[in-house]
């Protein structure tokens, strides 16, 4: 059932409003199992509160979101069994060491106690995190509270993983391991949602790319038909993203500031 879909995610005419203004206007969006999708979009755009949506932390006014087959509203505790979420600033137990926070996420997935271990192990070792896990998580750098979090969302082997700023304050060597991650499991079937202010890893990573803006999804499409749309051919993301969303002509701002 919710384990073999064509869809991993279906929004059909969400709409949310906070204090009447609207963040996420008559939004209609599907994802195929197994893809990259980059969801992009200036501050305030809406994709947040799309995300959450997603989850089950924010509910929509009107429309309905389908996760794995399965009705967010109706049933989000079995929406977030099969879902792993690094928000874009993750909040930890920091009272706690690396390996008491994974430990106690394992348990909250119900993985058996080796398996546990094993993943938890594997994880820590790739990451280079080995070593520093018996440290408080307040001790970390920002770079090592990233990869408890992405640890935490990769644990329990979910069906989609929902990303925002997943690179966030990573090193080379490791934001490397974590796409080389995103693309065996692509293979294995599952969806990655990714969020990120850094256009080139959208560009280089994602299959399609949907670009929010003032709520709405403005664009959506791989490279080629985001260039067609953007009427701009052989271009990269970032210029496509200033042009469809009306926010290119940086250069007379720049100028003003340096009066």
């Amino acid at each position: 059932m919710s384990q073999n879909v064509t869809y991993a995610v279906e929004l059909k005419n969400v709409q949310k409003k906070y204090n009447g203004l609207i963040a996420v206007n008559n939004l209609n969006l599907t994802i195929k199992a197994g893809e990259i999708f980059g969801l992009l979009g200036p501050n305030g755009s809406g994709k947040s509160t799309t995300l959450k949506m997603l989850l089950g932390l924010v509910q929509p006014d009107s429309g309905s979101v389908h996760v794995l087959g399965l009705d967010v509203k109706d049933d989000p505790v079995a929406v977030k069994k099969l879902v792993g979420y690094v928000p874009e600033t993750p909040r930890l137990y920091e009272f706690l060491t690396g390996i008491e926070f994974l430990d106690f996420i394992g348990d909250v997935y119900g993985i058996a106690s080796t398996e546990k271990q094993t993943r938890v192990n594997e994880y820590l070792r790739a990451l280079q995190l080995e070593g520093r896990e018996g440290d408080m998580i307040s001790s970390y750098s920002e770079g090592m509270k990233q990869k408890i979090a992405l640890i935490s969302a990769f644990l329990h082997k979910p069906k989609l993983l929902v990303l925002d700023e997943p690179l966030n304050g990573l090193d080379p060597r490791s934001a490397r391991i974590v796409k080389d991650l995103l693309y065996k499991l692509k293979e294995q079937g599952v969806t990655t949602i990714m969020s990120t202010h850094i256009l080139e890893i959208a560009q280089a990573v994602c299959d399609r790319i949907g670009i929010m803006y003032q709520g709405n999804l403005l664009a959506l499409g791989n490279m080629e038909e985001l260039r067609k749309m953007a009427k701009l051919p052989g271009s990269g993301l970032e210029d496509i993203f200033l042009k469809l969303t009306g926010t290119g002509d940086v250069k007379a701002v720049v100028e003003e500031l340096v009066r």
